[in-house]
């Protein structure tokens, strides 16, 4: 939702879902239209493959099963912490040595602390935004395999 030119021929975009253009209130649109549709957390790329990967996955737990935010942003079901884990993990592992993660995450249910524990890593820096200072932008960074940092097991 936040990409500038989401025809970007050098950006591969990724979703689960699939949702043809139409109306879903008067005069708002939804579209989602992914280069490759996957799930985060099996991404089909080789290891190494990207300098920047922008993680942005739902960050809803309550959304109407018919609600225009879960249409937008999808929803995470009670086993959320896991998921975060390894799709965050999976982004690690199709970034090239010294890639940079982008990780975008809104606190409005899940507290960015919960999150963080749950994937098991600390990001580099980060940058609170929105209205409410509720959105928050992370990079991380994938070090060479000798100084990476290993993911700690959820759980």
């Amino acid at each position: 939702m936040f990409w500038f030119d989401k025809e970007n021929p050098y950006v591969a975009f990724c979703d689960i879902r699939e949702v043809p253009r139409h109306e879903f209130y008067p005069h708002r649109y939804i579209e989602i239209s992914p280069d490759t549709v996957c799930d985060f957390r099996h991404l089909p790329f080789t290891d190494s493959s990207f300098y920047l990967v922008v993680f942005d996955p739902p960050h809803l737990t309550s959304a109407g099963p018919k609600s225009w935010m879960r249409l937008k942003y999808g929803c995470l079901d009670k086993d959320w912490p896991q998921v975060l884990h390894d799709g965050f993990w999976e982004c690690m592992r199709v970034l090239k040595p010294y890639g940079t993660l982008v990780f975008k995450w809104s606190n409005v249910e899940i507290p960015l602390r919960e999150v963080l524990a749950a994937i098991g890593a600390t990001p580099l820096l980060g940058h609170r935004s929105g209205k409410n200072m509720n959105t928050h932008w992370m990079c991380f960074m994938k070090f060479p395999e000798e100084q990476q940092p290993q993911p700690k097991k959820y759980g």
